[in-house]
C-alpha cells in the first residue's frame, strides 16, 4: 500500500480538457477525482450495475439525474443508484473538482441516454 494522490495517481484526459485521476481501482471499487473546466460537461449515461457517489471538494456542480435538476457545491455529494440516467456539468466560471466513487467500477457500463 502506498499513499495517493494526483501527483502520483494513474491521469487520463476525458471528454474537452477534462481530467481524471484513479485514486483506487479494484475489481469491486472506483474512485476518481475528477477536473472539469468551465463549461464541460459528461455525456447523459446511466450504469446497468455501477451506483456512484459524487462529492464535490471545490467549485460548483449541476447534476441531472432523471430530469431533476441539483447543484452540490463544495464538500457536498449525491448518490446516484445503478440504472439511473444523469449527466455533471460545470455551469460556473472556475473549474469543477470532485471525487466520483463507483461500485462495482463504472468502466464498460456506460449506456448513453437521450434527455
Amino acid at each position: 500500500m502506498e499513499i495517493v494522490s494526483v501527483e502520483n495517481a494513474e491521469h487520463y484526459v476525458w471528454g474537452e480538457k477534462c481530467d481524471g485521476w484513479h485514486l483506487a481501482n479494484s475489481p469491486v471499487l472506483s474512485v476518481i477525482q475528477e477536473r472539469v473546466p468551465s463549461g464541460g460537461r459528461e455525456v447523459r449515461h446511466l450504469h446497468r450495475k455501477s451506483e456512484q457517489f459524487f462529492f464535490v471538494i471545490s467549485g460548483l456542480a449541476t447534476l441531472e439525474v432523471e430530469g431533476r435538476i441539483y447543484e452540490l457545491s463544495p464538500n457536498q455529494g449525491l448518490h446516484v443508484p445503478a440504472g439511473t440516467a444523469h449527466q455533471l456539468q460545470n455551469d460556473a466560471h472556475e473549474d469543477l473538482v470532485f471525487i466520483v466513487t463507483s461500485t462495482p467500477p463504472s468502466h464498460g457500463d456506460r449506456v448513453e441516454q437521450k434527455v
